[in-house]
């Protein structure tokens, strides 16, 4: 996907969505409104371009997914992210889905954020505060806490929708734990090779498991092994 010269952020970040949407990514109505609300420019890294639909690094050894990743997981979590529902984003790095979480589950909802990164939770809560989603921060619907995430986050479970942002070399059993019978977790599992699996929690509390796509994302660890890169 080409960088857009000239015009606004906010257009630029419209333009990006658009072209999502023309090459079949997002089908999604709902999709594409959460995503020109929330304005990816505000969650990436001062100086890096922000609507190329790459992944992007932001320190720490950790990375923002490609714009078609996030769609693609908004998508498969879309019904899941109901007004009124608990979304669960572990790590949550810039804050940026956190955020689409919380626009989508709105101020009777509830959307957690988990990194064990402090500094990046400190700079993804200033990130939110810049953005569409800075209300639903302030109003508490919307949080981001410093955690292993592989524990998930028990005071707000069940949840609704649980989204990974890093690839588990099996699907952690606290996630599976807290995901609510009809509830869907997104989560990347494996090492070298990683498939984007989306687990979903039947009503009699048994669990299907479904490989999406082929993907790459960085590990699932602890803090320490993550800041010594591996």
């Amino acid at each position: 996907m080409e960088h857009h010269s000239g015009g606004s952020g906010t257009n630029k970040n419209k333009q990006m969505v658009e072209q999502l949407q023309r090459y079949g990514v997002i089908s999604s109505k709902k999709v594409v409104e959460v995503m020109e609300t929330i304005d990816r420019a505000l969650f990436v890294p001062d100086g890096t371009p922000a609507y190329v639909d790459s992944p992007m690094a932001i320190g720490y050894n950790a990375t923002i997914s490609a714009p078609h990743m996030h769609a693609t997981c908004l998508q498969l979590l879309e019904e899941n992210l109901q007004p009124g529902m608990h979304a669960l984003d572990v790590g949550s790095g810039t804050g940026y889905l956190t955020a689409c979480f919380a626009t989508m589950v709105g101020p009777q909802g509830r959307a957690i954020g988990v990194e064990h990164i402090p500094e990046l939770v400190a700079s993804s809560i200033k990130n939110i505060e810049k953005s569409a989603a800075a209300s639903l921060l302030k109003g508490g619907s919307l949080s981001v806490h410093a955690g292993d995430g592989r524990e998930g986050w028990p005071e707000h479970a069940p949840y609704d929708a649980i989204h990974v942002g890093a690839a588990a070399p099996e699907i952690p059993q606290p996630l599976i734990d807290q995901l609510k019978p009809g509830g869907r977790m997104v989560i990347p599992v494996g090492k070298i090779f990683q498939d984007l699996q989306v687990v979903d929690k039947n009503l009699d509390g048994s669990v299907s498991i479904r490989s999406e796509t082929a993907v790459r994302y960085v590990p699932l660890t602890s803090r320490d092994a993550q800041l010594k890169g591996y």
